[in-house]
């Protein structure tokens, strides 16, 4: 008899303890194998009728390859069961071992019970290898006398060769090989018969014709469109500020802002009421998608929006927000993937598949990341309904960079571009690229009581400095020296607890200002200066509309994204020549001053100029609540990216011009007696067609006239008769792809015309061109519209 001292007993009775789970879990495997091949089996050899599926025969995967695949994994799992319990036994004994070096023998007696368990799992294992043998030949006979009986049924399942839908056979085939990669198309029904396939490819996807046996009226069975809504006019915007939600930093300085200009917004709604009068207005369905803001993007913006972080983009979505809603529409907001796939109808998956309904929106706002989420969890519907995305785009994104092909053969791709979009449905912050459509976002509008209070209450030697970051502030002591000599200067950057280094201590910190703070702080200074960054941000503006002159770096050579780190990887080689090109062209003396800093005299010169210069608070009228709703209504009034684009291909145009060389022989313009092209907008009426100086853009021609470029207009331009038009003969005429036409080549009479619509561009030049440019009017004040864009 063997004698086994208190401290083995417990042991052993404490690896029995342990080892007793696994005993149940095995007991659970066993039954579960024992109802899965009852039911798998049961499921094969039932009589089915026809209807009761989509799919004729389904039950031969499902019972399958599917049922097979289950069992190997079990028989897998169950090995690795064993090696998992080899291997906590040994660790058991190792560490024993170190406890007790003596009573080696014992640690042998503790391992018994554990290798008996492991012997009856492997035999277990074993046993389900098997049974997944033998499942496997049984399936197979039933399959194939389910084959021979339904044989008729298989014939109608193959893959058609229509000319109709070239890529049938290539999709069926894909589908065989891939079709598990994804869970989406089991959630369709797809379940790997060739029947299921060519449904799913013809009713969910529609690569192949409809199957003639299939319940046509079921399959193309779509929900009625909602009636339509006219939309009315809201000024109380309480509603708007539960649909932005809540919990992120960025969220709640939009809603702040929001609440803080409800009268305005309400004011605004009031004057664009009147001046539209009748005209009729659909409530249109819209998703308002705020990619940035997404825990999957980074959400870079939020932690920062208390620490001096760029708020730029922040203010222009909260602007976009309220105009929507102001002006009637029904809207839903997200800032999660959760949420966007939810109102979407993503189906479950990665992403491969259409969404499981018609999209519920007519139009979705969001910015690049946005639109990154929805192309990869769109699936197909993400090409069929990209006709209704805008995108907000702060720098712009030139047609060069965003036709995918052309971008990849000359060296124009980039990480933002690429996306084969209408140009138009990128939407920017400041009007600085014709190509696009320019959103914009509001500044505070003052009355004339505001205005009188600040013009008193200015002082005349007071400097705000635009930089809330301390990096912005490094390598400037010389300019703040000269600038300190003739004013007392105040900063708003951000620190924690102690002053930051690189602010000199003449300048009075007053650390980062709420913006009702900040705005009175602006009402008393007379300058508001920049040092270079940040580019193109609403600070400058709210200055200036506040009674401040701006002034800012005149930037040579310009910054781009050839010679610039920031503007680097951008979708766009625009030169931007100083820090804010808006307020320097679009504004200008006396409220905007744009001076070389490398030259300290004419720095000194200008702050001297300033000094003695009484402006009055200005806000262009395209900046204030009305011009932005007045803007936004006429783009979801008139702008319809989801249409057949207009003729640009050879014999496509109409045989009689619509043009006339202009009394002066300089342009070409629309015939009076000609009529309007149907649905064009803006109007025909208002184009102005000039030949620019080789190497001069498009945008810089119309300029050069008072004019602005319009894109849409170059497919009415792009015909060998507009050259002629113009005293212009070609000798030869090519169509090709390239984002300079159409164009006559120097030297020689060569004319070159726009092969793809997507590359028609305002941007670009060269010296070897002159380009045929479209130019249009623009109201004053407002300049994304024509005079009758309204």
């Amino acid at each position: 008899m063997i004698t086994v001292n208190p401290d083995g007993k417990i042991m052993i009775r404490r690896c029995l303890v342990t080892l007793r789970p696994f005993r149940l879990f095995v007991l659970g495997i066993g039954f579960f194998t024992l109802c899965f091949l009852m039911t798998s089996l049961g499921g094969q050899f039932s009589t089915r009728r026809l209807g009761d599926s989509p799919f004729t025969i389904r039950t031969e995967v499902l019972g399958g390859p599917e049922s097979r695949g289950v069992l190997r994994k079990m028989s897998d799992l169950l090995e690795l069961m064993v090696k998992r319990m080899d291997m906590l036994a040994r660790l058991e004994n190792s560490s024993e071992l170190h406890r007790a070096a003596s009573d080696t023998h014992l640690a042998a007696d503790r391992l018994s019970p554990g290798a008996g368990l492991m012997e009856r799992i492997q035999a277990i294992a074993q046993n389900v290898s098997d049974i997944a043998v033998k499942v496997d030949q049984i399936l197979r006979h039933s399959m194939l006398l389910h084959t021979k009986v339904s044989e008729g049924r298989q014939d109608q399942c193959e893959a058609p060769s229509d000319p109709k839908f070239p890529d049938c056979p290539g999709k069926v085939e894909w589908m065989r090989a891939r079709w598990t990669s994804d869970p989406c198309y089991a959630f369709f029904g797809v379940d790997g018969t060739e029947c299921s396939f060519l449904i799913y490819l013809s009713e969910v996807e529609w690569f192949c014709p409809p199957l003639p046996w299939r319940n046509q009226t079921r399959a193309q069975m779509a929900p009625k469109p909602l009636p339509r809504v006219q939309s009315v006019f809201r000024s109380n915007l309480s509603h708007l500020l539960e649909l932005m939600g809540s919990g992120k930093e960025s969220l709640i300085f939009m809603k702040k802002r929001t609440k803080r200009l409800t009268s305005q917004w309400a004011t605004a709604a009031q004057r664009l009421a009147r001046k539209l009068g009748d005209i009729q207005r659909d409530q249109k369905q819209i998703l308002v998608h705020i990619g940035f803001l997404t825990e999957e993007s980074g959400d870079v913006f939020s932690p920062r929006v208390l620490k001096g972080g760029p708020l730029g983009e922040m203010v222009q979505w909260a602007d976009i927000l309220a105009a929507l809603y102001v002006l009637g529409h029904s809207l839903r907001v997200t800032v999660s993937l959760k949420e966007l796939q939810s109102n979407l109808g993503v189906p479950p998956g990665r992403g491969n598949c259409p969404l499981t309904m018609p999209l519920p929106f007519d139009l979705i706002y969001t910015d690049y990341h946005g639109l990154q989420q929805m192309k990869q969890h769109m699936g197909l519907s993400f090409k069929k309904y990209r006709c209704r995305i805008r995108v907000i785009d702060t720098f712009g994104t030139e047609p060069a960079y965003n036709h995918e092909e052309y971008a990849t053969l000359h060296g124009y791709r980039t990480n933002w571009g690429y996306w084969n979009l209408n140009p138009k449905q990128f939407m920017t912050m400041f009007p600085h690229t014709p190509d696009n459509s320019f959103m914009g976002f509001v500044s505070e509008e003052l009355n004339e009581t505001e205005k009188q209070l600040i013009k008193g209450g200015k002082a005349s030697n007071m400097a705000v400095v635009y930089g809330k970051e301390t990096s912005i502030w490094k390598g400037k002591e010389k300019f703040l020296a000269i600038l300190n000599k003739y004013m007392e200067i105040h900063g708003t950057v951000y620190y924690e607890s102690q002053r930051p280094p690189e602010v000199p201590a003449f300048v009075k910190n007053h650390g980062l200002l709420p913006q009702p703070e900040f705005q009175q702080l602006l009402r008393k200074a007379k300058l508001f200066i920049g040092f270079g960054f940040p580019y193109e941000g609403p600070a400058p503006l709210e200055a200036i509309a506040n009674g401040c002159v701006f002034l800012q770096s005149r930037f040579s050579p310009p910054h781009s994204s050839l010679n610039h780190e920031f503007f680097r990887g951008k979708p766009t080689s625009r030169e931007v020549f100083s820090q804010h090109p808006y307020a320097e062209n679009f504004i200008g003396k006396p409220h905007v001053w744009t001076v070389d800093y490398n030259n300290s005299e004419e720095f000194e010169a200008a702050i001297k100029a300033i000094m003695k210069t009484q402006v009055d608070p200005y806000l262009p009228y395209e900046y204030t609540c009305q011009g932005m709703l007045e803007r936004i209504h006429a783009y979801i009034q008139h702008q319809d990216f989801c249409a057949a684009p207009g003729p640009t291909l050879p014999g496509a145009h109409a045989s009689q011009s619509p043009f006339v060389l202009a009394p002066n022989a300089t342009h070409l313009e629309w015939a009076r007696n000609a009529s309007l092209a149907p649905g064009a907008w803006p109007p025909t009426r208002s184009l102005r067609a000039w030949l620019a100086a080789p190497g001069r853009t498009c945008s810089d021609a119309c300029l050069d006239h008072g004019l602005i470029c319009e894109p849409s207009f170059f497919p009415f331009l792009n015909s060998r008769d507009a050259f002629l038009k113009l005293q212009v003969p070609c000798d030869s005429t090519e169509w090709e792809m390239h984002h300079l036409y159409p164009a006559l080549a120097q030297p020689g009479q060569e004319c070159y015309l726009q092969k793809e619509p997507l590359l028609f561009s305002c941007a670009g030049a060269s010296t070897k061109y002159q380009r045929l440019c479209p130019c249009r009017d623009f109201r004053k004040g407002q300049v994304a519209l024509c005079q009758g864009c309204l």
